[in-house]
C-alpha cells in the first residue's frame, strides 16, 4: 500500500482550509467502510462539510441526494453502513447539538459517546487514514483558525492510533 502524509498550516495567514481534506477522508471512508473509526475532539460543532449542490457526489446519496452534508450527515452514513464510531469529546453544552444529532441520525447502534473533561487531543481515524493535529472539529477549526493538522493514509499509523485510542478508552479495536 502507498503511504502518504501531508501537513498542513491552515487559517486566515494562509488561505488554506482543512475542510475539503476532511471531506475527502470522509468520502473515502463512506466508499470503503472499515470497522472501526473515532473522533477525538475536545469541542465538535455539525460544520457544512461537502457541498453537493451541483450534484457532484448525488450518485453517492442514491436515497435523495443532498445539496450539503454537515459532519453528522456523513459520519452518520458511515455508521449506518457497518462501521462501530466512537466519538470522544468534553462534556460542554457547545458539543450537545452534535451530540444530539448524530445520535438521532444513527439510532444509537454502532456509535459510542464518551465524554471525558479532560481530552485535548484532536484526532479522526479512519481504517487507513489519519487526521491529526491542532484543529477542533469546528467551523472555527476548519475555517478561521490557525491550525497544524497532518493527513496520513496508508502505512501503520492509523492502526496504531486506533489501539491506543482503543486502550485508553477500552473499546473496540
Amino acid at each position: 500500500m502507498t503511504y502518504l502524509e501531508r501537513s498542513l498550516r491552515t487559517g486566515g495567514h494562509t488561505g488554506i482550509h482543512a475542510d475539503t481534506i476532511l471531506a475527502t477522508a470522509l468520502l473515502g471512508e463512506l466508499l470503503h467502510p472499515g470497522p472501526v473509526m473515532w473522533l477525538v475532539s475536545p469541542w465538535i460543532s455539525d460544520v457544512k462539510i461537502l457541498d453537493n449542490s451541483h450534484g457532484t457526489y448525488d450518485d453517492l446519496f442514491p436515497d435523495n441526494p443532498p445539496t450539503t452534508c454537515s459532519l453528522s450527515d456523513l459520519l452518520a452514513r458511515i455508521v449506518n453502513s457497518g462501521t462501530y464510531l466512537t466519538v470522544v469529546t468534553r462534556p460542554d453544552t457547545h458539543n450537545a447539538p452534535f451530540i444530539t444529532r448524530l445520535r438521532r441520525l444513527t439510532g444509537h447502534g454502532n456509535l459510542r459517546i464518551v465524554q471525558e473533561p479532560a481530552v485535548h487531543e484532536k484526532t479522526m481515524c479512519g481504517q487507513d487514514w489519519l487526521l491529526t493535529g491542532s484543529m477542533n472539529f469546528t467551523l472555527r477549526g476548519l475555517l478561521e483558525n490557525d491550525e497544524a493538522v497532518t493527513y496520513k493514509v496508508g502505512g501503520s499509523d492509523a492502526a496504531q492510533a486506533r489501539l491506543e485510542l482503543a486502550h485508553r478508552w477500552k473499546e473496540h479495536q
